[in-house]
């Protein structure tokens, strides 16, 4: 027995653990189905119970369609309650191992950070993090041993799949970060003017949050989000600061770190802030136009080096092309 048979034993063994755990969970997701599944069969009879005495009543014809569209949408209720129960039943038992020293390992402070930047808040998603990752880690290295077994770079394949498979959920949720973050830049200097017209016509500063989060989060989703869970966490007894602390340093942004201290600061200590909210609007939109500057600068640089490898082949058979036929046609006469 080779070093690589043994090393893609101890992988196999590894895998076959994780999917252990994942045996143990769908154990305790298949108790909670079963009362789910007596409850719909005894709906199930129920229905079909009342179309009997609804056709013995006399309404053979309408009430037999009537039994069977209803059959199909409890049918459909159905299915689509044991899939919720199913997720929910699944959320509930990863949820169980993400206080282990485990959990800790496997979704660990950063990738909490990293989840809370994505907006995902609830220890529900989380434990769907968790899931995700044990699976995929679980998955891939089974499917390599399928795909690549026999072959001298097992072990190979079966650590890049455990790696692949441990590493992809996570690199989907930041890739999903970076574009809240995004998102997030974009919105502020709409933020920032909604905010300062707001206060000029005289509401108070939680009335113009209220009116951002309810009639402006089509135009700002993802700041009408975050000022929604602020305000929530306000509404139950924490202060404005405390409420606002994790807009402000979620997303690493300084320019909406500064207004979330300019809100707390009117908040405590009031006084008019049209002024300073303009000069920051201005600030911001100069600071937009500059980058706009810098991309359209890098785009004609990557433009010049597309234009020389599709444009200027053609330009040189347009232009030089009759002299060179020319050069060959003379070239050839003088052989002759």
């Amino acid at each position: 027995m080779t070093a690589h048979t043994v090393f893609a034993l101890a992988l196999l063994v590894g895998a076959l653990g994780c999917a252990l755990l994942g045996v143990l969970a769908f154990t305790g997701l298949a108790r909670m189905q079963r009362g789910a599944h007596t409850l719909d069969h005894a709906l199930d009879q129920r229905a079909a119970s009342s179309a009997a005495r609804a056709i013995g009543a006399g309404k053979e014809t309408r009430q037999t369609t009537d039994a069977k569209d209803a059959s199909e949408a409890g049918r459909g209720r159905a299915k689509g309650g044991r899939l919720s129960h199913l997720g929910n039943a699944l959320s509930r038992a990863a949820a169980s191992w993400l206080d282990t020293p485990f959990g800790a390992i496997v979704v660990a402070a950063e990738d909490r950070r990293l989840l809370d930047r994505c907006g995902f808040l609830d220890a529900r998603a989380r434990a769907r993090f968790f899931a995700a990752r044990i699976g995929s880690a679980a998955l891939l290295p089974l499917l390599a041993l399928g795909v690549f077994n026999g072959e001298p770079r097992l072990a190979m394949w079966m650590v890049g799949a455990f790696s692949l498979g441990f590493m992809l959920p996570k690199w989907f949720m930041r890739r999903r970060a970076k574009a809240r973050q995004r998102s997030v830049a974009n919105e502020l200097p709409m933020f920032v003017d909604l905010l300062r017209l707001l206060q000029g016509v005289g509401l108070s500063l939680d009335q113009s949050l209220q009116v951002m989060i309810n009639d402006f989060a089509t135009l700002l989703p993802v700041l009408a989000q975050e000022l929604a869970l602020a305000h929530r966490q306000f509404t139950s007894g924490r202060t404005r600061e405390q409420s606002l602390s994790r807009l402000a340093t979620s997303y690493e942004s300084d320019d909406l770190n500064a207004v979330m201290r300019l809100v707390v600061q009117v908040d405590k200590h009031g006084g008019a802030v049209q002024e300073p909210l303009r000069q920051f609007g201005d600030r911001l939109r100069e600071s937009r136009r500059a980058t706009l500057r810098e991309r359209i600068g890098a785009l004609t640089v990557k433009m010049t080096g597309v234009m020389v490898v599709t444009l200027l082949p053609a330009l040189l058979i347009m232009t030089a092309g009759p002299g060179f036929i020319a050069v060959f046609h003379s070239l050839s006469t003088i052989h002759r």
